[in-house]
């Protein structure tokens, strides 16, 4: 049964496109078939793929259209085998007008997915930093919200509201939503950083992992990370704690169908 996880903040520049990167990489590295959506008009995920947005590629937009195309057909093939993704578009922008006059658009992305569920292990949403109909369109999609966060005190403003988002999401659709907030971009040797993922630690508990994906600029260009080649030419250290946060969420998963099944 394949697994939806929205990788989501309100809060931009967070690392939410590099962490849908680097734990589609992993996943798919593990032998799993792994989807990754692109649910942002900013596009990185798209261009990190090296795919062209001028002028623009079908993709996502095409699944909010009055006779919605099939996820199975325009997913792309990436480089590394058993990944593949589905590109965003400029437009996506303009859903937000269409929604009053094209009833059903907030689940038209669980629609799509529903369809191809029998294709792929996992699929991974990553999301656009506003709280909007794409978001909802994720969240009411996911079996699991990332919440990628720097452990920085005005970050702690985007991760509150985003885990009251997802709560609220969660008692809507009435099942379950497990949150894992995953700190990123960490510098342990500054106090603030090291006093706010405690406080993170402390308001959270376990939903938050206890360690935390550190500052690596080996990851700047998230466009290697989608490459046979890329970082995996080298053990770096923001590289080697995904695959530990990958790990951590599992694990939880594993859990949660464990308690299910008892």
């Amino acid at each position: 049964m394949m697994r939806t996880w929205a990788i989501a903040n309100q809060k931009g520049g967070v690392g939410k496109t590099t962490t849908t990167l680097a734990l589609g990489r992993a996943l798919a590295l593990r032998d799993k078939r792994v989807l990754l959506i692109d649910l942002d008009p900013h596009a990185s995920l798209t261009c990190s793929f090296g795919v062209a947005t001028d002028p623009a590629p079908e993709g996502t937009l095409e699944l909010f259209s009055p006779e919605p195309a099939e996820l199975a057909t325009l997913a792309r093939a990436g480089c590394i085998e058993g990944l593949e993704f589905v590109c965003a578009q400029a437009a996506l922008a303009t859903l937000e007008r269409r929604s009053a006059t094209q009833p059903g658009l907030g689940l038209a992305l669980s629609r799509a997915l529903d369809r191809v569920r029998d294709r792929y292990d996992y699929a991974l949403l990553d999301c656009p930093p506003t709280l909007g109909l794409l978001m909802v369109n994720a969240l009411a999609a996911a079996d699991r919200v990332v919440i990628p966060t720097q452990a920085e005190p005005l970050a702690m403003h985007g991760l509150a509201g985003m885990y009251r988002t997802a709560q609220m999401v969660e008692r809507s659709r009435r099942r379950p939503m497990p949150i894992s907030v995953l700190p990123t971009m960490f510098d342990r040797r500054t106090r603030v950083g090291r006093e706010t993922l405690l406080r993170m630690q402390e308001l959270y508990g376990r939903q938050v992992w206890d360690l935390a994906i550190p500052v690596d600029t080996r990851l700047c260009n998230a466009e290697e990370l989608v490459q046979p080649g890329g970082p995996g030419k080298y053990s770096g250290r923001a590289l080697s704690a995904y695959r530990r946060a990958l790990d951590w969420i599992l694990a939880d998963e594993n859990g949660d169908s464990l308690k299910k099944a008892a």
